[in-house]
């Protein structure tokens, strides 16, 4: 009867594990659907937005073509107008000329009208073939710099989107043989051992000892108040190691990096402050 509870109750806990996860993926899915379509959205604004400019550059280069257009053409029919005027006259004299008449030559002379100098020719400066090349090399410019800034933002993007990890969590380990599969072969650190402590083994013994006999040079990571050494290995996620003592008792404690080494206070002592925890 109780391996029929035990298992009974095993069923029971994996149905409800079955249902979270059904409702994880349910999540990663509605996610997944959200996150496509608000960038669909985001994306379509600034394809929107791309095309919206593009229309305002090609209509105020079309207006400025009409206004340039309409000016040269105006000056143009001026000059045309004078050229005309100016070969009427040029037909008048030439008739005028042929006249023998030396008395009727200079009576007709002053009613030929004066030439008027021409407002226009010596004004009109036309430059090389660049109207509107400007126009598209600050377009162009405006493209390298889009490009940069998607390329940087995208770097970003891919970085959300791989960050996002779905963890399971693994059942708590009970027994010895759970344990060991997060095992961590640990190695001690002889820049961090104060310098009544030995270290041997590989750096995975260590013993007290009299300081007279230090072998440790100075060194700003060294512990210079409590007898303490850190580990060489920083430790990660879940771990599980195993210490061996004798002759007296010993303290084993996780730590940051960044603890205190000098000093007899508290916050240099492994345990005592919120760098680090004991047991």
């Amino acid at each position: 009867m109780k391996i029929f509870c035990r298992t009974d109750q095993q069923i029971q806990d994996q149905e409800k594990d079955v249902k979270l996860l059904q409702q994880e993926v349910e999540a990663i899915n509605v996610s997944a659907d959200k996150a496509v379509e608000d960038s669909e959205k985001i994306f379509t604004d600034l394809i929107r937005l791309l095309q919206k400019r593009s229309s305002d550059v090609k209509q105020q280069i079309r207006s400025q073509q009409e206004t340039e257009v309409s000016r040269v053409k105006d000056v143009q029919e001026k000059l045309e107008q004078e050229i005309t005027e100016l070969k009427r006259k040029d037909a008048e004299l030439e008739q005028l000329s042929h006249t023998e008449d030396h008395n009727q030559f200079l009576l007709n002379y002053p009613s030929l009208p004066a030439l008027s100098e021409s407002t226009h020719s010596s004004s009109i400066n036309i430059r090389p073939l660049r109207h509107f090349e400007d126009v598209a090399a600050a377009v162009s410019e405006l493209r390298d710099i889009m490009q940069d800034v998607l390329r940087d933002s995208w770097r970003n993007i891919e970085l959300k989107v791989t960050k996002v990890d779905v963890i399971l969590s693994e059942p708590e380990p009970k027994s010895r043989d759970e344990f060991l599969k997060y095992s961590q072969k640990v190695t001690l650190d002889p820049n961090t051992a104060h310098r009544k402590l030995f270290l041997s083994d590989g750096n995975r013994k260590v013993t007290s000892k009299l300081p007279s006999s230090s072998p440790y040079p100075d060194h700003p990571e060294r512990f210079t108040g409590w007898s303490q050494v850190l580990s060489r290995e920083s430790l990660t996620g879940r771990c599980y190691w195993e210490v061996e003592w004798s002759q007296g008792g010993v303290e084993v404690a996780v730590s940051y990096k960044n603890i205190s080494r000098t000093g007899r206070l508290d916050e240099s002592k492994l345990g005592f402050n919120d760098k680090s925890w004991n047991q």
